[in-house]
């Protein structure tokens, strides 16, 4: 699995310290004002009704040019939760996150932890419709798409929340900082664990971060195998 990834086995994490931070959810750090009516509305849906209200979305302007919007796959029960950032060409064109080389990068990267698409793990983004030219999410378009994000992961409930890229983490954590500073920490999200690592597409084109990126990975396992055992994350 690991060579898959490209990369060389590492068994111990070295020098990854950890902290807890609690932050609200906001769009790039900016506070949430999203309407309350609407929010409240979408808060108590179920799935097949968050599922329609998503296709059928219009609150903000990157539904005039999508061809499906991407509402997120795999294990509505799962205890991994992996958030990207929006979708791309691909993901636009399927309706499915994480398609295309960086998907494959991604699936490689949940078999070499002992995780499959749909098994245990389930896979969503910030934003659920493609911003132009694979643009970053503008902070009032992730600000109507967060009520979903945030009633998926109600749902799931996950034990364990994966940020994949700066996007993801700026969202979820409310902070501007880099990952490279967010690595190696247990942060939180309404009292979720969540720990921050690469995204798969920035590895493709960094490929020395990939080692990174496995310590991250080893980081989570060795989190949730605590947080199983019904203790707090590790410190």
């Amino acid at each position: 699995m690991l060579e898959e990834m490209g990369l060389t086995p590492v068994w111990r994490l070295r020098g990854a310290p950890a902290a807890v931070d609690e932050a609200p959810v906001t769009g790039h750090g900016s506070p949430v004002t999203d309407s309350s009516d609407r929010r409240a509305t979408i808060m108590r849906m179920e799935w097949p009704e968050l599922k329609e209200r998503v296709a059928g979305c219009t609150d903000c302007p990157l539904h005039a040019a999508r061809k499906k919007t991407v509402f997120g796959v795999g294990d509505e029960a799962a205890d991994w939760l992996f958030v990207g950032e929006g979708p791309g060409a691909e993901e636009d064109a399927q309706g499915e996150p994480f398609v295309g080389q960086a998907g494959k990068l991604l699936d490689n990267m949940l078999a070499a932890i002992g995780l499959k698409r749909g098994a245990n793990a389930y896979i969503a983004n910030v934003i659920k419709c493609r911003p132009p030219g694979n643009r970053n999410p503008e902070p009032h378009e992730a600000l109507q798409c967060e009520p979903y994000l945030h009633r998926q992961i109600e749902l799931i409930r996950p034990k364990l929340i994966i940020a994949l890229g700066r996007v993801a983490a700026a969202n979820l954590l409310a902070s501007e900082a880099s990952v490279a500073s967010m690595r190696g920490k247990i942060h939180r999200y309404r009292g979720i664990p969540l720990i921050v690592t690469y995204h798969p597409a920035y590895l493709l084109r960094n490929l020395t971060d990939k080692a990174k990126a496995w310590e991250d990975l080893l980081f989570a396992v060795r989190t949730m195998e605590v947080l199983r055992k019904g203790a707090e994350a590790p410190t």
